[in-house]
């Protein structure tokens, strides 16, 4: 058996009992090492098994390495395994070996940083809403403009994820200046927030404008808001929210 384990933000509490039931019943935990180091504490006894970043594969063909000998695996993913996770992978690397195809897969969702990080801002994404990676690893840079553009157009809210990284520092700003092009207003109503669900956790309220010069990265979930969103301030806080349209 190999379960694909979506471990939202990573703690024990932003888990889903089933997926905490999985990881209870899997002899051997695999997944990438910064997920790994999130969940070993709270599973001492379970047997670990870890690759690195670009070894997605490798780490799937583990997994049923570990079940063929007749054991209970879990692949770990942050968020949920299958946005942006090994869900994917696990399951089309089983259609192509009929060994694998003995093995059962069950994928357990998980909470995903778009929603988990638009409760720490307020309701960002409480209307029509998409998801859009600036990872141009498996994606090519020009199906990511393309989309942001069309996100743009149909008015949709949007969760960004992977805004930056050392090798992309500069991706987000190019992203906003996409949007902006597009139409999009610079006053748009947008947020981010890093260490979603862990130490650290921050979150910030800006302009699509200010955006552009907003210090982020790979851990950091990035909101736009659409054409009708607002940065509303009371007592209790700013919050960034899009109706749906009920009569207040």
């Amino acid at each position: 058996m190999i379960y694909i384990v979506g471990i939202g933000p990573g703690k024990s509490d932003g888990m889903t009992i089933e997926a905490k039931n999985a990881l209870e019943a899997s002899d051997v935990i695999v997944g990438y090492g910064v997920y790994i180091d999130l969940v070993r504490d709270a599973f001492p006894d379970k047997q670990f098994a870890q690759t690195s970043m670009g070894k997605e594969i490798e780490r799937c063909k583990l997994c049923f390495d570990f079940a063929q000998e007749g054991k209970a695996v879990s692949m770990i993913c942050s968020g949920d395994s299958g946005v942006y996770g090994m869900a994917e992978p696990v399951l089309s690397l089983q259609k192509e070996n009929s060994v694998y195809q003995r093995v059962e897969v069950c994928v357990i969702p998980g909470v995903t940083a778009a929603t988990s990080g638009a409760a720490v801002l307020g309701a960002p994404l409480n209307h029509d809403f998409c998801v859009i990676s600036l990872s141009d690893l498996l994606t090519p840079r020009e199906i990511i403009e393309k989309r942001l553009r069309a996100a743009v157009e149909g008015d949709f809210a949007m969760a960004i994820y992977n805004p930056s990284s050392h090798k992309r520092a500069d991706y987000l700003k190019k992203a906003c200046q996409i949007m902006l092009d597009a139409g999009a207003s610079p006053d748009r109503a947008c947020g981010y927030v890093k260490n979603i669900g862990r130490e650290g956790t921050e979150s910030h309220t800006c302009t699509l404008k200010e955006l552009q010069t907003a210090q982020v990265d790979m851990f950091t979930t990035v909101f736009i808001g659409n054409s009708q969103s607002q940065i509303v301030k009371t007592d209790a806080g700013t919050k960034l929210l899009t109706k749906r349209g009920y009569k207040i």
